[in-house]
């Protein structure tokens, strides 16, 4: 693991509104009215790359992800997910899984991209409590993180 002198985001702020936490890692919902059920999963320990983990800590971590997708499109049913790690601006391993709509306000582009929609059409609105309990139900346990040497 890597400790910078410099703050981070993602060390210092939980990184948007906490969904569901383990001592590993944590799903947070992002506050992005253009993309409801946008959410990061982000690593607890300051790690850069995904072979900062050993082969256990990455399954765990994409297990997650996976379930985050799984809850996503089972919820707000987006026309497609976007999955992402960049970590360029913030090099802390994390990942953004991002539901997409053909007519959102970005489409074909990357949500960072050029918008080509001003207005955009009402989407499903799901509460945050059944976004967690969906969570919560879909995402593997901490047990199943298993190390290896």
């Amino acid at each position: 693991m890597e400790n910078l002198a410099k703050t981070c985001e993602l060390c210092d702020t939980a990184g948007g509104k906490v969904l569901w936490e383990t001592p590993v890692c944590r799903v947070v919902l992002v506050a992005d009215a253009d993309y409801p059920g946008f959410c990061r999963v982000i690593w607890t320990a300051h790690v850069r790359e995904m072979t900062d983990l050993d082969a256990g800590e990455r399954r765990f971590l994409m297990e997650v992800v996976f379930g985050v997708e799984k809850v996503i499109r089972d919820l707000f049913s987006p026309h497609k997910i976007n999955l992402a790690s960049f970590g360029n601006m913030t090099p802390h391993l994390h990942w953004h899984v991002i539901p997409r709509w053909v007519d959102d306000r970005h489409f074909p582009e990357p949500i960072w991209g050029k918008a080509h929609q001003e207005s955009l059409p009402v989407r499903r609105s799901v509460a945050d409590d059944v976004l967690i309990l969906a969570l919560r139900q879909q995402l593997p346990p901490i047990d199943l993180l298993v190390k290896t040497p």
